[in-house]
């Protein structure tokens, strides 16, 4: 899925050992975009998982950054409770739209004949 808005907040990094022993770091950040009823903002948390893909996100983006996210949708259950969390595995400055140059229309007196 993809999905393009500003990034309005991003929360301290969180990190910890894995029961198999293995370290883990994760990073979540809000981005805002107009996708909520009628137009409306609408928030949506992503996460981004591993150390590598959190220093690279610290490094490219800051808050007011407009980007565009690709993540995945992922449910776990723990202790007979579930979780859902939208996991970024993209996340790149969005482009703007370049407006195609005008094209100046001829005039009638311009006709070669």
């Amino acid at each position: 899925m993809e999905i393009t808005g500003k990034i309005t907040k991003v929360l301290e990094t969180v990190s910890g050992t894995s029961s198999a022993g293995k370290e883990w770091s994760k990073l979540s950040f809000i981005v805002t975009n107009q996708d909520g009823y009628e137009g409306a903002d609408a928030d949506y948390c992503f996460e981004v998982f591993g150390e590598e893909k959190v220093e690279k996100f610290s490094k490219f983006n800051k808050i007011g950054d407009e980007v565009d996210v690709k993540f995945n949708i992922r449910t776990n259950e723990f202790k007979g409770k579930y979780y859902t969390s939208l996991q970024s595995w993209s996340v790149f400055k969005a482009e703007a739209v370049e407006e195609a140059p005008e094209v100046a229309e001829a005039e009638e007196d311009d006709l070669p004949f």
